[in-house]
């Protein structure tokens, strides 16, 4: 019983999460305006009816009191004036003698008892379906002659005329309760327009990557000055403008390093070059020593200019040449040096492709290179001995898709989402290579840049896809437009 309710819990919370707040708060202004609107009518008719009730007791009373008038006596003869025979406010009057013999009046349809005569006293009286109050006065008309006036009013009238009147009523609810909520939905969504405009403002961050967006919540000495969304705004908005300095000033940091370092490697590497030129002047173990400082100068030279290539495109200053051409042809040729690379470290793992032939695009020889040498780089360095990695090529209708497949080590899902993150290495037992973890970051950011875009699957042992997607025709100026 407990795990049922438990589950019906959560199901509901679940729910509760997929509504919106602009949702949740309409539905929350709407069930308590019809709370208070329910409690406010129950109260409202549980007083009218005791209201209609002692109004009907009291119109009874009066009338009674006010047929006096219409009743004399002349020559010892009771007279009746016709106003007595009236109906006024519902009720019908008689005149009675001491001993209950009818004299005048009218008797309403469908009272057929005849209770006693109780001066001053308000009966009642019910007969099958109808209920009655019933009001009995007497009055002397001389000093020997006393008569008794009959009031009769339906209370079962009086009570449908407010039934009539609590229908109408339920029936306004309804159109009450969706007035409410209509009105709360406006209300609730004029109120949460610059929460709205703050969500679409993060989302375009997050999907241009432009901190230099801002929601636009200025000062203008009304009451928004004190709204405390307005101040989260302006406030977010600060927070961005300290944000958008310190990635500026970490670009600028990147860049700037880079280019000074460049110099000394460059001379590292020229050194290490010239000492190995010399045939006699070394031992084989100093010049072993000597190639071990090249590979690693190498190495650096090789994360500086990535580097610089990253930091150039944070600032928008790394543009794209396209050229149309067949990458067809050009993914072929890669494979191809990467095969021969492969190779020569003797490892035996082969390079099969599957490209469609003659796909032509418009993109930038160098940067499709480079974003096709590195994904084949890692297929082949994370690949197992003799294993092999597959290149696809295809145009689906105006995207061209390709691949690079390997069968190694594979990541695990709990880092999959990292990898394209700068320096992140999913593989900390391969920090020692000479690959900085850089290379996937400048994948994606080739692939955004001509439009496209690259995604990775993996499963811990058994290998990995990097798949990319790039527009095959787009118009060349909307691309630099855009860059």
């Amino acid at each position: 019983m407990c795990s049922e309710q438990n589950r019906e819990k959560r199901r509901q919370g679940r729910i509760m999460k997929r509504i919106s707040l602009k949702l949740k708060l309409t539905l929350l202004y709407t069930f308590f305006m019809v709370l208070l609107t329910c409690a406010a009518l129950a109260i409202l008719f549980s007083l009218s009816n005791r209201e209609v009730l002692s109004s009907t007791q009291s119109k009874l009373e009066r009338r009674v009191q006010e047929s006096v008038e219409d009743i004399s006596l002349r020559n010892g003869e009771i007279r009746i004036d016709s106003d007595f025979y009236s109906i006024v406010r519902d009720v019908y009057l008689s005149l009675y003698s001491g001993d209950m013999y009818f004299m005048y009046g009218r008797v309403p349809r469908g009272f057929g008892q005849q209770p006693e005569l109780a001066d001053g006293q308000m009966q009642t009286i019910r007969d099958g379906n109808m209920e009655w109050y019933v009001y009995d006065m007497s009055y002397r008309l001389s000093d020997d002659q006393t008569v008794y006036i009959r009031g009769i009013t339906s209370i079962t009238d009086a009570e449908e005329s407010f039934t009539v009147t609590l229908r109408f009523a339920l029936i306004l609810l309804p159109l009450m309760v969706l007035a409410t909520a209509v009105i709360g939905y406006r209300f609730t969504r004029r109120t949460l327009l610059p929460v709205r405009k703050m969500t679409e403002t993060v989302r375009q961050i997050r999907a241009d990557a432009d901190l230099s967006r801002r929601i636009g919540f200025e000062e203008t000495g009304g009451r928004r000055d004190r709204d405390e969304i307005y101040i989260l705004g302006r406030t977010f908005d600060e927070m961005l403008g300290e944000l958008e300095e310190v990635f500026r000033r970490e670009q600028q940091f990147t860049s700037d390093a880079s280019h000074e370092l460049r110099t000394p490697v460059s001379v590292i590497l020229a050194q290490c070059d010239a000492m190995l030129a010399e045939d006699n002047a070394f031992t084989e173990e100093q010049r072993e020593q000597i190639r071990l400082i090249r590979r690693k100068a190498q190495a650096m030279a090789d994360m500086i200019a990535q580097l610089l290539f990253l930091s150039r495109a944070d600032q928008g200053r790394q543009p794209l040449r396209r050229e149309h051409i067949n990458v067809s042809e050009l993914t072929e040729m890669i494979s191809e040096e990467q095969q021969m690379l492969a190779e020569a470290r003797d490892r035996g793992i082969r390079v099969e492709t599957k490209i469609s032939p003659e796909i032509w695009m418009d993109v930038d020889e160098t940067f499709y290179i480079r974003m096709l040498v590195n994904l084949l780089s890692n297929a082949i360095r994370y690949s197992r001995e003799d294993g092999r990695v597959e290149v696809a090529l295809e145009k689906s209708g105006n995207m061209v898709i390709g691949s690079v497949r390997d069968y190694g080590t594979g990541i695990s899902q709990e880092d999959l989402p990292h990898i394209w993150e700068r320096f992140y290495q999913a593989d900390a037992s391969r920090t020692g290579e000479s690959h900085a973890g850089l290379g996937l970051s400048m994948v994606r950011w080739i692939a955004e840049a001509h439009g496209g875009s690259v995604s990775a699957e993996s499963t811990e042992g058994k290998g990995s896809i990097f798949t990319f997607r790039i527009p095959a025709e787009e118009n060349i100026s909307e691309k630099n437009e855009k860059m």
